[in-house]
This record gives C-alpha cells, sequence and structure tokens, in this order.
C-alpha cells in the first residue's frame, strides 16, 4: 500500500520516514518529495508498504502525530486516480 505523509517539517528526510514506519513492518521505500530547484523539501512524502494490515496500522498510529515538531497527516495515498483538470481558459467581459 502506499501512504501519504503530510505536513512535514522540512527536517525530515526519507531515512526518518523509514524508521517511523519500520516499527509497523517491512517498509519497500520511504522519500520525501523536494523542490527541484531549491533541493529543499516540500513537506510531504510517500511510504510503500507491502503488507495492507501492517499499513493500516501505521497509518492508525502516526497520523496527527507530533513529529518533529508539527502534526503529521499520514493517509492511504491516490490510486493514480486521473483528476479532472480544470480549463485554463477564463472568459473576459
Amino acid at each position: 500500500m502506499n501512504i501519504y505523509i503530510g505536513n512535514l517539517a522540512y527536517s525530515v528526510s526519507g531515512e526518518d520516514l523509514q524508521t517511523m514506519f519500520t516499527d509497523f513492518g517491512e517498509v519497500q521505500e520511504a522519500k520525501v518529495i523536494m523542490d527541484r530547484r531549491t533541493n529543499q523539501s516540500k513537506g510531504f512524502g510517500f511510504v510503500e508498504m507491502p503488507s495492507n494490515s501492517e499499513a493500516d496500522q501505521a497509518i492508525k498510529a502516526l497520523n496527527g502525530k507530533f513529529i518533529a515538531g508539527r502534526n503529521i497527516k499520514v493517509k492511504p495515498a491516490d490510486s493514480g486516480r486521473k483528476k479532472k483538470r480544470r480549463s485554463s481558459y477564463r472568459r473576459r467581459f
């Protein structure tokens, strides 16, 4: 299961996420999303866990937890469904 972690402090690294989630089971991948231009954290990341039951336990235990000065948000990641895009065209009168 792919898990979204939001409201991360900029100091949190992928290794930190790996350590947090390893307490609940096997972690395949943990990454913090970085800004390409500044190479600074964007404040969110993803963790991939092969076991759904372990992932559910981690989500329940870590959602709202105070980590590095912030209450993090932990939830299942969007499955990649395409969202309806808004048109960039605006009518002017």
